[in-house]
């Protein structure tokens, strides 16, 4: 392959530990890395459905350069705030968001449509076997305290991350080998192939550390990108200073960048108004009308994202959903498009598993659209009608609010379906919906990419077992190329939407409001890839 390859929050918890900590037993079953990305799934969900947030910073700065007039600092508004900077051992989306790429860099990078992109490799081509990428490094690179990186700082530090299990290191479980063929040229050799490998190098796993630095990634962070770390307050903000040391092509037009973290909506949105802020993200299609309505100061757009709103079932044998009729009534009771219009209409419909900027997508919309008679005639097969029918519970975390369950609740019952709607703190979900799977109906905005491997795992919370769907997943990723990976991708995405082992309520799209004269901060995908180089103000 080439590089071509390539709602609202009542009280949305705002730090990673805090959730991680919250979470009892885990099961033991199935990859561990599932429960972290279970919880940094969570954790993004307060951010992606609750309403944008931020607060403080400095108003826009009158010293702005004579040469280009823009202002010497821009203050974003973000949601979630991490609790530490270690991106080696604290998981949650927070940190990817502000550190991938404006302090850390990849070996490749990821761009707004999710595509792998050149970072510190410059190219890189696969051997046809698909067992050997060999890497191919831009010249005279450094870290931000002058130390030089080549092909040593990016083989220690896979080799690193792999030797001592830091987070995603099983993400590499195929990785033989990594090795600096010279200062210029890294070798990755592969047990197995894997086309996800590239994509995978994008995020953490493929994060380049200086190897000789000595400090606190707690609090500080040496990396080669265009911003360093300049202050860091626990939960609070970060701001981000421009490197003068920067070796790439992607240098920071705006010497300082301070991020805000604020969980309260109503002070997220007075700091816009009264410029405290220049950007929100993300911000909820409802509280950010008055903002559209006032276009001459401020715009506000949905950009695309990974986000799956899931409604799980529990497919175990015993469940009450593990009869399919029951599970494809429910698909054919649900109204999306009236579930869409009521969060404002930026979100998309999702028929299956894996969304628009996920390898392998397909519009599978049409598999179970609105139909309440077919709905009825299969709940009435098993057994269940208006007058006799089903009681099931719908559980999930109060980070949603309770709009949706409302909503779910009233267009099953035409179909026989009484809905319980049971809203839970967080720690409660975890629990007893993903460790203990006591639960008939779920609900979790699933927003990691390239996440379909969950749909293999019979040991996960949707206990949905089909071994024609791993059988074609796992040839997806020993595919050797692209055609073929997405091909299978989307054949086994198919089969699962299908057998109905969940609803896919949306792929929602995270809005943004920014102040005129905000330019080039990304809309797409700015909950997990926020490149803020070319970001600038001018009031």
């Amino acid at each position: 392959m080439s590089q071509d390859n390539g709602a609202h929050v009542e009280d949305g918890a705002t730090t990673d530990a805090s959730l991680a900590s919250r979470a009892k037993n885990p099961k033991k079953s199935g990859p561990k890395w599932w429960l972290i990305s279970l919880i940094a799934v969570i954790v993004a969900v307060a951010v992606v459905i609750g309403v944008t947030l931020a607060f403080g910073g400095k108003k826009d700065d009158k010293s702005a350069s004579s040469s280009n007039q823009y202002a010497d600092t821009v203050t974003i508004g973000l949601k979630l705030a991490p609790t530490n900077l270690d991106i080696r051992n604290t998981a949650g989306s927070a940190l990817d968001q502000i550190l991938i790429g404006n302090v850390y860099e990849g070996i490749v990078a990821r761009d707004s449509k999710n595509q792998v992109a050149p970072a510190i490799a410059s190219s890189w081509e696969t051997s046809k076997d698909g067992l050997t990428y060999t890497f191919h490094l831009n010249k005279n690179m450094t870290f931000f305290n002058g130390d030089k990186l080549d092909a040593e700082d990016v083989a220690w530090s896979i080799n690193e991350l792999i030797a001592k299990g830091y987070h995603d290191a099983d993400a590499l479980a195929a990785v033989s080998k990594v090795e600096a063929k010279d200062a210029d040229t890294a070798v990755i050799t592969l047990k197995t192939p894997n086309s996800n490998l590239l994509w995978t190098l994008t995020g953490r796993a493929g994060l380049v550390f200086d190897k000789d630095a000595k400090y606190d990634l707690k609090t500080q962070a040496v990396g080669s990108g265009p911003y360093t770390v300049a202050k860091f307050v626990e939960n609070s903000s970060i701001t981000l200073k421009a490197n003068e040391k920067y070796w790439g092509k992607n240098k920071a037009k705006t010497p300082t960048v301070v991020v805000k973290y604020l969980a309260d909506d109503n002070a997220a949105v007075n700091a816009l108004k009264s410029g405290d802020v220049q950007v929100l993200a993300p911000i909820t299609e409802n509280l950010a009308e008055p903002f559209k309505s006032d276009s001459a100061k401020y715009t506000v757009k949905a950009g695309n994202g990974t986000d799956k709103f899931v409604l799980g079932f529990n497919n175990a044998s015993g469940s009450k959903l593990a009869d399919k009729r029951i599970r494809q009534a429910i698909r054919y009771a649900i109204n999306h498009k009236e579930l869409i219009a009521s969060r404002g209409g930026a979100d998309k419909a999702l028929g299956g598993p894996i969304p628009s900027l996920d390898p392998g997508y397909e519009d599978l919309t049409n598999l179970y659209p609105y139909d309440q008679n077919k709905a009825k005639s299969l709940m009435a097969e098993a057994g269940y009608s208006t007058d006799k029918p089903l009681q099931l519970t719908l559980t999930y975390a109060n980070i949603y609010g309770t709009e949706l369950g409302d909503q779910l609740r009233s267009q099953l019952k035409p179909i026989g379906i009484d809905l319980k709607v049971n809203v839970v703190e967080f720690s409660t979900w975890l629990q007893d919906v993903y460790t203990n799977h006591t639960f008939d109906i779920s609900l979790v905005d699933h927003n990691e990419s390239h996440d379909f491997a969950s749909w293999t795992d019979p040991t996960y919370y949707f206990g949905y077992d089909n071994k024609n769907v791993t059988k074609l997943y796992n040839e997806g990723v020993a595919a050797t190329s692209d055609k073929e990976r997405d091909a299978k991708f989307a054949a086994a995405a198919k089969l699962v939407s299908e057998d109905a082992p969940a609803d896919w309520l949306f792929n929602y799209r995270i809005t943004t409001a920014t102040a005129k004269g905000v330019e080039g901060f990304p809309f797409d995908l700015n909950q997990t890839v926020l490149p803020l180089y070319n970001v600038t103000y001018t009031k």
